[in-house]
């Protein structure tokens, strides 16, 4: 529920920077330049909020089940393996300057969106919370355990 609701938000957030790119610019300066290379650039702006909407959650979600490690070896790969070259590339052999950086970036983003969105859709979340529990009774079974014996010590 929470992803769908980050989505919706990201979405507005979307269509505000999509359709509005001309115009956002003059809010912060009246150089016509300026406000024409901000147009240029602003659907990868709204892409990128649409995107960052999402990935954020589920790497919560993911590091909240305890898969920390998981989503660390996603980030690397996504973003150092994927994101960063593509952006070279794009960047640099097809002279897409900051453009090409910035969708190899994206890019990265969203390979790792979507490989976080399957990791968590199968995730049997009902063992999930088999495996929490059993963590916090052994936890809570222990704190117990250690108060028994200082009891009866005394």
């Amino acid at each position: 529920m929470i992803v769908l609701t980050s989505f919706c938000i990201g979405l507005v957030l979307f269509i505000v920077f999509l359709f509005l790119r001309g115009r956002l610019a003059y809010i912060f300066t009246t150089s016509h330049e300026v406000a024409m290379a901000v147009a240029d650039l602003s659907p990868l702006l709204a892409f990128s909020i649409l995107l960052n909407s999402v990935q954020p959650v589920l790497s919560g979600v993911a590091v909240g089940a305890g898969w920390q490690s998981i989503v660390a070896y996603v980030n690397i790969a996504c973003y150092y393996l994927i994101g960063i070259p593509v952006g070279v590339v794009l960047g640099h052999i097809y002279n897409m300057q900051v453009k090409g950086i910035w969708v190899g970036m994206l890019f990265g983003t969203f390979v790792q969106t979507v490989i976080l969105l399957i990791i968590t859709y199968k995730t049997d979340w009902d063992k999930q919370v088999e495996i929490a529990r059993g963590r916090v009774n052994k936890w809570f079974i222990a704190e117990t355990g250690e108060g028994n014996a200082n009891a009866q010590d005394a």
